[in-house]
């Protein structure tokens, strides 16, 4: 499926006074034919409209509504980037303007179905933005993939692949041009088996009615999965001070949250941590919206004893966000300045893209001196081993972090050396315990009654 093109199609004249709209603080910048509309519950919803005149003209694209996330609805690759795509696919046809191959698959080959892929619920609801260019980069090394005859496997037929080829594409998707690739290999077989199943659903009649998806039981080479590393809180908080002295406070306070309330970053750069959710309630809490599963977790940052002492929970951390400046209704915001002429004419507050924080992270960790394994994502993974290391039960943990499964937020605490020997003294403790309760049965009775056992009865006497 095309992807969107800022700038195209005749509707985009004048797209620069009509696309901007406030939400907040931020201002932000709407792609072509969406409108914003209020909500009584004080959101934004927002609109993909095709003007009347296009719509006079037959052009087929829908309008629809694209919900109240931003991102989901109007950031790279979001459901309006896709939409535009398909309008611009549309005019270029009603100009007679040529269409690439790649815009316009042949229904039915293996390049269509990953069109329609794309275009379902499954891939617009369910994958994230921010996994959705690694997507492209799989289906474009799918279709890619050259066949005996040195044709594109994407121009195929999806009928032509049996479960044997599908073994045979397995193998030679393990030979990558730079050696062997187990883990690119099965994450392209995964991704085959999942687009089969989503189109055959929406269009059986293309797929063989005997075997419809043929990625099914391919045998896959077992593999060492690598671990991912998890920073410690010292390392988290010499990240955080340091970014603070640097300059960079909301690189630091990122790293934070994500250690210190199990945030994903994505969520965090995003803004979906904001300053309405944070001391802003009748107790003294900061709200944490899981995207990914839904969960909303309201984190005490402090308790009033009895005697009336407090005892603040996050300390350090909130030390760390007193340093941010308020910008906009995120906590995590950056100042953006427009210029004209060399002339600064007005400042503006966005979030961070992915790719730009992470530009900062490496940058802001060789300037402090952390070794290069620290990321936002270790942050998270090391808040999650520090629930492990303190003892807490599974459901604790998971009351802290939303998992909503047990394999899930298992899979996150690492084995560290604290855990190792906090296991190894309980274990210790058990054998002690066992010891002594088998050596107080085995000692010798003192006896008592029988201590005496030359002592004669005497008899009763009776009357």
């Amino acid at each position: 499926m095309a992807q969107g093109r800022s700038g195209r199609g005749d509707s985009a004249a004048g797209a620069d006074t009509r696309n901007r709209h406030r939400r907040g603080f931020v201002s932000v910048k709407l792609p072509r034919h969406v409108i914003p509309k209020p909500l009584a519950s004080g959101k934004t919803a927002f609109y993909y409209n095709v003007p009347t005149k296009y719509r006079k003209m037959g052009c087929n694209v829908p309008s629809e509504g694209l919900g109240t996330d931003y991102a989901k609805a109007c950031g790279e690759g979001g459901k309006a980037d896709i939409l535009n795509g398909l309008f611009d696919e549309w005019n270029d046809a009603r100009k007679g303007l040529p269409i690439p191959i790649e815009e316009a698959p042949r229904i039915g080959t293996i390049d269509w179905l990953f069109r329609e892929y794309k275009g379902s619920r499954a891939y617009l609801e369910k994958v994230k933005p921010r996994s959705r260019r690694n997507y492209e980069w799989n289906m474009r090394e799918i279709c890619n993939t050259p066949t005996l005859r040195g044709d594109r496997i994407g121009g195929r037929p999806i009928k032509s692949v049996t479960p044997l080829g599908a073994d045979k594409l397995y193998d030679r998707f393990v030979k990558g041009p730079k050696g062997e690739r187990l883990r690119t290999a099965e994450k392209l077989i995964v991704l085959c088996r999942k687009a089969w199943r989503v189109v055959h659903r929406l269009h059986p009649a293309e797929f063989p009615k005997d075997i419809p998806n043929p990625w099914m039981g391919v045998t896959m080479a077992t593999r060492i999965k690598l671990t991912k590393h998890a920073v410690t809180r010292e390392q988290v908080y010499t990240f955080a001070t340091g970014c603070v002295e640097l300059g960079e406070p909301e690189c630091g306070a990122a790293a934070v949250i994500c250690f210190e309330w199990l945030q994903r970053p994505e969520n965090v750069i995003a803004g979906h941590v904001k300053w309405s959710g944070y001391r802003a309630g009748p107790k003294p809490t900061i709200r944490i919206e899981h995207h990914k599963t839904g969960a909303v977790i309201d984190h005490p940052l402090e308790e009033t004893l009895p005697d009336g002492t407090v005892v603040k929970f996050y300390e350090e951390a909130e030390g760390i966000l007193a340093k941010l400046t308020r910008r906009g209704v995120p906590l995590i915001l950056r100042e953006v300045k427009e210029r004209k002429g060399g002339v600064e004419i007005r400042s503006l507050s966005k979030p961070y893209s992915f790719s730009g924080m992470q530009k900062i992270v490496q940058r802001m960790r060789k300037e402090i001196g952390l070794p290069a394994l620290f990321t936002l994502d270790a942050c998270r993974h090391g808040g999650m081993t520090e629930l492990e290391e303190a003892e807490l039960t599974e459901g604790q943990g998971r009351a802290l972090s939303a998992h909503r499964t047990r394999e899930s937020y298992a899979g996150y605490a690492k084995r560290t050396e604290a855990r190792m020997l906090s296991a190894t003294r309980k274990r210790h403790a058990h054998m002690l315990a066992n010891q002594l309760a088998t050596d107080v049965q085995n000692a010798t009775g003192d006896g008592v009654q029988n201590e005496n056992p030359t002592m004669q009865k005497v008899p009763d006497i009776i009357g």
